[in-house]
């Protein structure tokens, strides 16, 4: 596990930990760049199965993308991930995984296109994000929540162009938002435009419309190659 081993200050090599992680974006935006299409992160649970709701709205989400053309990017493991990648291939889109070495073995799902697997989680997260137009959140645990803050940090201190996070389940994230409002908003640790930021849904046409009106609002204020430079 490199990184466990670069985290814990084991491994003296310092070239050569540097040449794997360069190596590995290398790779990672090689597989980027076959995405040739307008693109949505979808990321939630790998625990749940194909009885869930979330399973089930994360499939048609992904199938309503497929069906404009677009490309689904998930961690490419099972649950949500697997739901997304399957609905995102019934659409006639196109699929991509990007997983990642873990102790438990997360293994691809049967539904990808494109796939990579990352030794170190920062350089996958990059990968998430780089061809993006949006992120749709479904439940999940603390892998989905850090993916979630990242992309609202990430927005937040302009290293990426506004887009749209779109968290889907009102009674999964509603005691969330209300927190968010509750505390750090009514304390001054962030803005009201902050807040702004996050989507609710319980729709997955509504979910699909948020990114695309978002993402067809920024082409037709600039050439789409431009925006994509921008937000990358």
């Amino acid at each position: 596990m490199d990184d466990r081993r670069i985290l814990q200050d084991e491994d003296h090599d310092i070239d050569r930990a540097v040449e794997l992680i360069a190596d590995e974006f290398r790779e990672g935006f090689l597989r980027v760049a076959q995405i040739t299409r307008p693109a949505v992160a979808m990321f939630g649970s790998a625990r749940i199965g194909g009885d869930h709701p979330a399973y089930t709205a994360a499939r048609e989400t992904a199938r309503l993308f497929g069906e404009r053309g677009w490309a689904v990017v998930t961690g490419g493991g099972g649950g949500v991930m697997e739901a997304a990648n399957r609905g995102a291939q019934e659409g006639g889109g196109l699929s991509v995984g990007f997983n990642i070495e873990l102790p438990h073995e997360q293994h691809p799902n049967a539904y990808l296109d494109i796939e990579y697997t990352f030794a170190h989680f920062y350089a996958r997260k990059v990968c998430f994000v780089k061809p993006s137009e949006g992120f749709v959140i479904f439940a999940g645990g603390f892998g989905t929540l850090d993916e979630l803050f990242e992309s609202l940090t990430l927005i937040q201190t302009g290293k990426v162009l506004h887009f749209p996070v779109v968290l889907f389940g009102s009674e999964y994230w509603g005691e969330l938002l209300d927190w968010i409002r509750e505390e750090p908003l009514r304390n001054g640790m962030i803005s009201p435009d902050d807040v702004e930021l996050l989507h609710l849904t319980d729709d997955p046409d509504d979910a699909v419309q948020m990114v695309v009106d978002c993402y067809e609002r920024r082409c037709a204020q600039v050439p789409a190659a431009a925006v994509k430079e921008d937000a990358q």
